[in-house]
């Protein structure tokens, strides 16, 4: 009888380290799951950030050159652009904490918890 208690201790005790063990490697695996995703995201944004800004300051040249055209005078051009710039930025400046943050912020956490939702829908289908 004693044996019999020993052998269901000891086989109840190896289930339990596997249990653990196997809940310590999905874990492991969720995490980097969920790191690859947030790192493959940062990448794809920065490339699309990139692309934006390239063809912004292209098409802004191209906006002072043709300023520049209708005015004769490549000064007249280009400060025209950098006026528009500067009334920009300022119109930015004043803004920024009623709308512009606000709208980041919110942008950001729909985007982090629909990430999440994905995440928790792939586990329920497993």
């Amino acid at each position: 009888m004693e044996e019999k208690k020993e052998k269901n201790i000891e086989e109840l005790f190896s289930e339990a380290k596997t249990y653990v063990d196997t809940r310590i490697e999905y874990a492991r695996l969720v995490l980097i799951k969920r790191s690859a995703k947030v790192f493959a995201d940062l990448i794809t944004n920065a490339i699309v950030g990139v692309c934006f800004v390239l063809a912004f300051i292209l098409g802004t040249v191209t906006l002072a050159l043709f300023l520049s055209t209708l005015f004769a005078s490549y000064t007249a051009g280009f400060g025209c652009v950098a006026l528009l710039y500067l009334l920009l930025a300022i119109i930015v400046y004043v803004t920024k904490e009623k709308f512009i943050e606000k709208a980041i912020v919110n942008f950001t956490i729909r985007k982090y918890f629909k990430k999440l939702q994905e995440d928790e829908e792939d586990e329920q289908k497993v």
